[in-house]
């Protein structure tokens, strides 16, 4: 009987959801970033750090997005449901965590 070493196999699925939370993550602070670059005359009311709130907002919800298409796609099958309907699934609640994100991280400032 061969005994298997269920460590390793951890080991790759951790490095995996952590590809697909950054991945997430990175996509989400790309598209604040371009956002916030063609506001061109801010409100000096906002401070001189208003841009870090959206940014890292933003970029949490995209890894929270990442991974929550990390666990659906992953666990699809104990979940009973066919992998379309995870990615169709994972994507929509993806795109809603970034218009979330979007509004609590620009309340105040952009989003009035």
């Amino acid at each position: 009987m061969v005994q298997q070493n269920d460590f390793q196999n951890q080991n790759v699925l951790t490095a995996a959801a952590g590809r697909r939370t950054l991945t997430g993550a990175a996509f989400a602070l790309a598209l604040m970033a371009l956002f916030l670059a063609g506001v061109q005359n801010p409100d000096p009311a906002w401070g001189k750090l208003w841009v870090l709130r959206p940014l890292i907002v933003v970029t949490m919800a995209g890894a929270l997005g990442g991974f929550i298409n990390y666990m659906l796609l992953h666990y699809h099958r104990r979940l009973g449901i066919h992998k379309g309907i995870a990615v169709v699934l994972s994507a929509l609640i993806y795109l809603v965590g970034l218009w979330l994100g979007s509004v609590l991280g620009l309340a105040g400032t952009l989003w009035d």
